[in-house]
């Protein structure tokens, strides 16, 4: 698909850079198709340097950094935001006084390969998102189809994908909260959606009100069209069919559950993923036996249950993307199946969520915790006991390691943000990858 017609010329203004790789790659694409690209973030030119030296081969691009600035949100024909922007920045506000358009990366790639014919299926969820995708993209693969996946994934600029899309492609799309108010602002919702679970998550972004949260999720129905299909894992039926908007037109497919399929990624939750991703691409017309063969062979997904390696009998497994009371719950009941004893690393930045399920948990299936500092920890902490605390990743490991007996599991699954202690999730469990790969 040629996008150089639409962007030669334009001035854009890109909100946010940050350092997982999709700003980079929006930016990259933008350039190299003509757009006048401001790249303002207000993290600093220290702070975004990994990301400034990907790009440091391109010209034309002007930086505003460790601040924004009115003047960027006016006179540009575009503005393309960040995830995790505030409902109420100014900055937002001056653009649409302005009458610029505001939009997202995902949610631009949709509209664009919507217009080219292609299928667009959307996941969303608290939980369960990431696999998911990965499983329908997995299945589609083996059903020898076109797949482009893309949305919530490190280190990809959806945006980027556009040149790949044909009539045929199915385009497989991870969207978190933040993203689908994106798909809001252009008034579309994927051909097929998924909405795996409904937990409390951000509540630091939205002032505790569950109500705001479910409203931006609720975006991945709110416009689909006749005949279009909603898929509704388990834990998440009992909120959706209740919102007052759901439209009439959808089809509404409930996911129960996957028990016949013998997965090879542990955990209830997980099969519960693949009955999500097993009622979406059924909606596709991929076959049974396509779809059992291809869930079967599913290996997972980094950070989320991920096996490490066995060292010495101990088995260590990196779950960092787990920054949920209910995600860290799901890992431990997975892997402490069989009676396997559990050393848990936990903890780090609070984002307002409730503990008590987590905290009631803990005793049942841990041998020992171990806690990285953080604003969570200190929440959580007057609740436990004979748990140690530690500023540093490597720190806490090493306790983890002196813990642990043949036969025992060691994760990492923290419960809480990664802020303050690492740049993000995926530092912290490449840090841990690395602990891990370390051991001899």
């Amino acid at each position: 698909m040629d996008a150089s017609s639409f962007f030669k010329g334009k001035k854009i203004t890109v909100m946010g850079l940050g350092l997982l790789g999709r700003g980079v790659g929006d930016v990259r694409f933008l350039v190299e198709h003509g757009a006048e690209v401001i790249v303002t973030d207000l993290k600093s030119e220290v702070d975004l340097a990994p990301s400034l030296d990907a790009l440091k081969d391109l010209k034309g691009i002007t930086y505003h950094l460790g601040t924004h600035h009115l003047e960027d949100f006016s006179g540009r024909d575009l503005i393309l935001k960040a995830p995790n922007t505030p409902t109420d920045s100014i900055y937002i506000k001056e653009a649409l006084r302005n009458g610029i358009p505001v939009t997202m990366s995902t949610a631009l790639f949709a509209r664009f390969a919507r217009e080219a014919g292609a299928t667009l299926v959307g996941i969303t969820g608290t939980r369960g998102k990431t696999t998911t995708t990965e499983m329908i993209a997995h299945v589609l693969r083996v059903a020898g189809k076109q797949v482009l996946r893309g949305g919530n994934i490190r280190g990809i600029s959806t945006l980027a994908l556009l040149p790949e899309v044909t009539k045929d492609t199915i385009a497989v799309l991870e969207l978190d909260s933040w993203q689908l108010q994106g798909f809001g602002a252009e008034r579309m919702s994927p051909d097929v959606s998924v909405f795996t679970t409904f937990y409390p998550d951000h509540m630091d972004y939205y002032a505790g009100d569950m109500q705001k949260y479910l409203a931006d999720k609720a975006e991945i129905f709110l416009h689909q069209r006749s005949g279009d299909t909603l898929v509704l894992g388990q834990a998440a039926t009992e909120v959706v069919p209740a919102y007052p908007a759901l439209p009439v037109g959808p089809i509404t497919v409930t996911a129960h559950d996957a028990e016949d399929l013998k997965l090879s990624v542990p955990g209830i939750h997980n099969l519960a993923n693949a009955a999500c991703a097993r009622a979406a691409v059924r909606a596709l017309g991929i076959q049974e036996e396509t779809i059992t063969q291809a869930l079967e062979s599913f290996k997972g997904v980094t950070g989320r249950l991920e096996f490490v390696r066995e060292v010495n009998g101990v088995l260590y497994y990196n779950d960092t993307t787990a920054t949920t009371p209910e995600a860290t719950i799901a890992a431990l009941r997975a892997l402490s199946e069989g009676g396997r004893r559990i050393i848990l690393i936990m903890g780090g930045s609070d984002k307002g969520l409730t503990m008590h399920a987590l905290i009631e948990e803990l005793p049942r299936r841990t041998k020992r915790t171990i806690f990285l500092a953080g604003t969570g920890t200190d929440r959580i902490m007057p609740f436990l006991h004979d748990a140690s605390v530690f500023g540093d990743l490597k720190a806490a490991f090493d306790e983890a390691v002196r813990y642990a007996s043949p036969g025992d599991v060691v994760v990492l699954s923290p419960a809480f943000a990664s802020f303050g202690m690492f740049k993000n999730e995926y530092e912290r469990g490449d840090q841990y990858i690395e602990l891990v790969h370390a051991l001899t």
